[in-house]
């Protein structure tokens, strides 16, 4: 342990997501030692992220405008729509250059032991986007692991009474237990263009 504020930024650091004890104190050290006009930098920019980054209207994606560049982008094919848990996934798709739709970003993945039902995702969002629109497809790309696959199953089962809807789920050839930010391109792309109906 060390003393006072060096002990309290160990502390926030290691609170960040993927980023354990050794590591925390690795960054503060790190931090401890840098100039003070980089650190005046890094806090420019947290706080221009917080007061200026936004989810988008439309599709729940980052953006510094009410729509994100992808919802604002008139070439893209507004009949079909990619459903993935984060704005993370929205980046790892893209990434493939196979999948020229929009997007629908969830907000997480169905996992009752921690509180996380239907009501705490975007759903209900989901659902008025395809009755405002003429969507002919909704593809699942939620993590192929157990909370993914249960959003999954619960979307197929909230879409199926939708007339003319297709609804299908990326194919195989993402590793189970993974995330679609880790996948790379080539997984990714043959996993969108192989998708399957459910």
């Amino acid at each position: 342990m060390y003393e006072g504020v060096v002990q309290d930024l160990i502390d926030e650091l290691g609170r960040l997501p993927g980023v354990g004890p050794k590591s925390a104190q690795r960054i503060a050290f790190h931090l401890l030692a840098t100039d003070p006009a980089d650190i005046a930098r890094l806090q420019d920019v947290l706080g221009k992220v917080k007061e200026g980054v936004q989810f988008c209207e439309v599709c729940g994606n980052v953006s510094e405008q009410q729509k994100c560049r992808i919802c604002r982008d008139e070439r893209r094919d507004l009949t079909v729509i990619c459903v993935v848990e984060e704005p993370k996934d929205v980046l790892a798709v893209e990434r493939t250059r196979e999948f020229k739709g929009r997007y629908h970003v969830l907000g997480g993945a169905l996992d009752p032991l921690s509180g996380i039902g239907p009501e705490q995702l975007r759903m209900r969002e989901l659902l008025k986007r395809i009755g405002e629109a003429d969507i002919s497809e909704i593809i699942i790309a939620t993590d192929p692991n157990t909370e993914g696959e249960a959003t999954a199953t619960y979307l197929v089962r909230m879409l199926r009474d939708f007339p003319g809807l297709s609804v299908t789920r990326l194919a195989s050839g993402l590793p189970m237990g993974g995330d679609l930010e880790f996948a790379d391109e080539l997984t990714l792309g043959r996993a969108l263009s192989g998708r399957r109906a459910l």
